[in-house]
């Protein structure tokens, strides 16, 4: 038996913020429109949740709200209702431009326009009731957008390599030297503050004008050829994480918001905020160790936070 949900509503024609507001929401709920009134969404929890709430709000509003189990009927595939393919196209349209628009010259620009398809991506994928196809399409067409964007912006970021990672003891990697590139930026000042929070609280840090002036006996860290680098989808921050088996509570998540701030993938709600922190002690701090240090700071009070699930650094 299909079964779906239908809520049957009038609004007051005098209460225009009521009417507004319900428009709004039911349009951002993915809901489709039967008819004037009728909306329709497929018969889950978090549907039910949603019309229940808009249905509470209409009725304080002094409208009147019904939200009704329906049978789809024989001749009728409501399923067709929910159809997104046409705005996924739309989207891998805009993504193809933006990538052949992409030169080091537009790369900050076509960065921050890649951010923002992204957003939009989750705001159609998020009521993609019945994701196919087109959803992974645009996902990994944007993937490719956000990691081209990020090799224009540095190019002498690691490349991604396929392979296993092995596992290290923590034991065999204390007092030593780890060498990176200058200036570091997130996976990097990320990376150092995981190395020496969790692997190696005497770590020296070494600071690389080229990766080819790595001493032979420091242990490199997120370029081409060192030690621990990024593999198989993951950043130096995961890839380090996995290889000394790390599963301090907070450092997944954290581990996601450095993912997605070095190579693009799901946005996270923290980012944008450790984003412009972390840019604005880049901008104002010459010094890399200094610069470590403040950043140190910032990690430990944002891994503080993702311990307690609490969503903001």
């Amino acid at each position: 038996m299909n079964h779906w949900l239908c809520m049957i509503t009038s609004l007051p024609t005098e209460n225009t913020a009521l009417r507004q507001r319900t428009w709004r929401a039911l349009k951002a709920s993915g809901a489709a429109v039967l008819r004037d009134g009728v909306y329709l969404m497929p018969e889950r929890e978090d549907c039910r949740a949603i019309l229940g709430r808009l249905s509470e709000d209409v009725r304080k509003g002094g409208g009147t709200a019904l939200v009704l189990r329906v049978e789809e009927p024989e001749e009728t595939t409501f399923k067709d209702q929910f159809d997104r393919s046409s705005r996924y196209t739309a989207l891998l349209t805009e993504i193809a431009d933006a990538k052949a628009a992409l030169t080091a010259a537009s790369a900050v620009k076509i960065d921050a326009q890649a951010r923002k398809l992204r957003k939009t991506y989750t705001t159609i994928a998020d009521i993609d009731f019945f994701p196919g196809e087109a959803q992974r399409q645009v996902d990994l067409a944007l993937t490719e957008l956000q990691l081209a964007c990020v090799r224009a912006l540095t190019p002498d970021e690691p490349h991604d390599v396929a392979g296993t990672i092995s596992e290290r003891s923590v034991a065999d990697y204390r007092g030593k030297t780890w060498a990176t590139r200058q200036r570091p930026w997130v996976d990097r000042l990320a990376s150092a503050w995981l190395i020496r929070r969790f692997i190696d609280p005497q770590a020296q840090i070494l600071w690389l004008a080229t990766p080819d002036d790595c001493p032979a006996q420091a242990l490199g860290f997120d370029f081409d050829g060192a030690m621990f680098s990024h593999v198989g989808g993951k950043v130096t921050f995961e890839v380090l994480m996995a290889s000394f088996q790390l599963t301090e509570p907070g450092l997944a998540r954290l581990g996601m918001i450095v993912h997605y701030l070095d190579v693009g993938g799901a946005p996270q709600p923290e980012a944008p905020g450790v984003e412009s922190v972390l840019a604005g002690l880049r901008d104002t701090i010459a010094d890399d160790d200094e610069l470590l240090a403040a950043a140190c700071a910032v990690f430990d009070g944002l891994h503080a936070g993702l311990k307690k699930g609490v969503a903001s650094p």
